[in-house]
């Protein structure tokens, strides 16, 4: 017999109900209503986000990068605003074992043009020592600037994991946000996207209907092994890593013991 849609043994798991389109529309429109509401409240939080006091920086600090100390003045490029992500590290770790949600972060800032077109520049800081950051973003392919502020008390307005904006008035350099966690969400559209799709994002926190595909916990997908499976198992890398030359299976995440 031909099967349908309708027909339990091929259904998808927990799919959403099957209704013609002026209904479908009509919940659409519904939705609507909220998600405008949603954006408008976007809108006044970036406001107030703006109208923020700020707090000045020793502009004498240095960071070490590609060509040395530099002065922290030196990330933005000449440029009046910056953006900074700062990623986390473990120490002596090999590339896989390097943290999966910073990464997740990172990669979707690969290209900072339309920042730049602002008159915004973007940099990544680390805790990590210079060689084997240098080793690690020559590995993933970044383009952005990285710099270690392992020797220095860094100008950061928070721990790593955390992305922060400066103000730069000619030498004088300012201190205006700074966020982390569910923060760090607007740069990566992935999940912005992932956001709009029926199986969402397939984290375990996730409100979902009865009988979806339920994920393990937060960013668990964010690793996977040689076959593209979201695992934390002993092959299992951060996902943009597979597409490196030259990544290969491993035995082991090497965090010494940490875990994320």
């Amino acid at each position: 017999m031909t099967t349908t849609p309708d027909d339990p043994t091929t259904a998808l798991p927990g799919r959403p109900p099957v209704v013609d389109l002026a209904t479908w529309q009509t919940a659409r429109d519904e939705l609507l209503v909220r998600e405008k509401a949603h954006t408008r409240e976007g809108d006044a939080l970036a406001a107030a986000r703006r109208r923020l006091p700020m707090v000045e920086l020793d502009q004498a600090v240095e960071v070490v990068g590609a060509d040395g100390p530099v002065p922290f003045l030196n990330l933005f490029q000449g440029r009046e605003e910056l953006v900074v992500y700062q990623h986390m590290w473990y120490d002596g770790a090999p590339h896989q074992g390097q943290c999966e949600g910073c990464t997740t972060t990172a990669w979707h800032l690969k290209d900072a043009v339309y920042l730049n077109a602002r008159g915004v520049s973007f940099a990544v800081l680390t805790t990590g020592r210079w060689d084997e950051v240098a080793a690690y973003v020559a590995f993933m392919g970044y383009t952005q600037p990285w710099y270690s502020v392992r020797d220095t008390d860094a100008p950061v307005g928070g721990e790593m994991g955390h992305l922060t904006c400066f103000l730069r008035d000619g030498d004088r350099v300012f201190l205006t946000y700074s966020t982390t966690g569910r923060g760090n969400e607007p740069v990566n559209g992935s999940l912005g996207l992932l956001d709009m799709t029926p199986y969402g994002r397939r984290e375990a926190w996730e409100d979902n209907p009865e009988g979806r595909p339920e994920g393990r916990h937060p960013c668990w997908y964010w690793r996977s092994d040689a076959d593209g499976n979201a695992t934390w198992g002993p092959t299992s890398r951060p996902v943009p890593q597979w597409t490196r030359p030259g990544a290969i299976p491993v035995e082991t995440l090497g965090r010494h013991g940490h875990h994320h």
